[in-house]
């Protein structure tokens, strides 16, 4: 399929749903988000995921914040990976989103900052984390995150799951299923807390993500803020750690904005 046709399909399976999916969004007390099961054919969906590089062919984040594989250059991968990202990028696309969330002037990145594709691995983890509050530049805030997972036969008891800290990471943890076909949308603000539980089993777990920016933040009130990480509840000491580095980090990107390699340059 061409991106095109991604889009197509995306648009036409969130707009079969979308007053459903605009009242789960919109539920009370939690990180608000919604979930779409079958978001593609079975067929397309499977193709997708077969595109995806060894790991090896990937670049490697390890340390006690996440450990997990990445690619945003994805000229240097199967083109299907490029048409899967940016047809969640078409204006039908994003026009939608807007619709469902009641949140409007969506920017997408054609840049992919901190997007792109992501393999796990068995022990891969994320640790409770906000996401960077910013664009690579630090003009346009973060609004909006798509999950697209794309593993198939993936269940609950295989880990590398999505986790919605409604009442932030030291209440309790909402798990969603990182299962094949199915699309996650979450908002990014500063109250986004989310992770992704250690994986349990030696496959691999897939996913496709793209950020949607907008020129305003969410609420009404101005921030600034790097990827924040937390422990886990039973992590304490982790948890001292992680709040002086995200100090740390944050006060540098106050400062100067450090250069970064999770953006996408397109060849020539």
């Amino acid at each position: 399929m061409t991106r095109a046709e991604y889009a197509t399909a995306i648009f036409e399976r969130l707009n079969r749903d979308k007053d459903i999916l605009a009242g789960e969004f919109r539920v009370q007390g939690r990180v608000r988000s919604f979930v779409v099961d079958d978001l593609l054919p079975e067929a397309a969906a499977r193709e997708i995921y077969d595109a995806f590089p060894e790991p090896s062919a990937m670049m490697k984040r390890h340390s006690l914040r996440e450990s997990k594989y990445f690619a945003t250059q994805i000229d240097d991968h199967n083109r299907l990976l490029g048409e899967i990202l940016f047809a969640f990028q078409d204006p039908r696309v994003a026009s939608m989103m807007e619709h469902i969330t009641g949140i409007d002037h969506l920017l997408p990145d054609p840049q992919l900052y901190a997007g792109g594709v992501s393999m796990m691995v068995k022990g891969s983890f994320l640790n409770p984390h906000l996401d960077n509050s910013h664009d690579a530049k630090q003009k346009r805030y973060r609004v909006l995150n798509s999950l697209y997972y794309v593993t198939p036969d993936w269940r609950d008891e295989h880990g590398g799951n999505l986790e919605l800290w409604d009442q932030g990471p030291g209440g309790k943890q909402r798990t969603i299923v990182s299962r094949f076909n199915r699309l996650v949308l979450m908002a990014t603000d500063r109250s986004s807390w989310h992770s992704v539980s250690p994986v349990a089993h030696d496959g691999r777990r897939t996913c496709v993500s793209n950020y949607y920016f907008r020129e305003q933040p969410l609420g009404s009130d101005a921030y600034f803020h790097a990827t924040s990480f937390r422990g886990r509840p039973e992590q304490p000491g982790r948890d001292l750690l992680l709040r002086a580095d995200n100090a740390l980090r944050t006060a540098i990107l106050s400062v100067v904005n450090v250069p970064t390699k999770h953006i996408y340059k397109p060849r020539p």
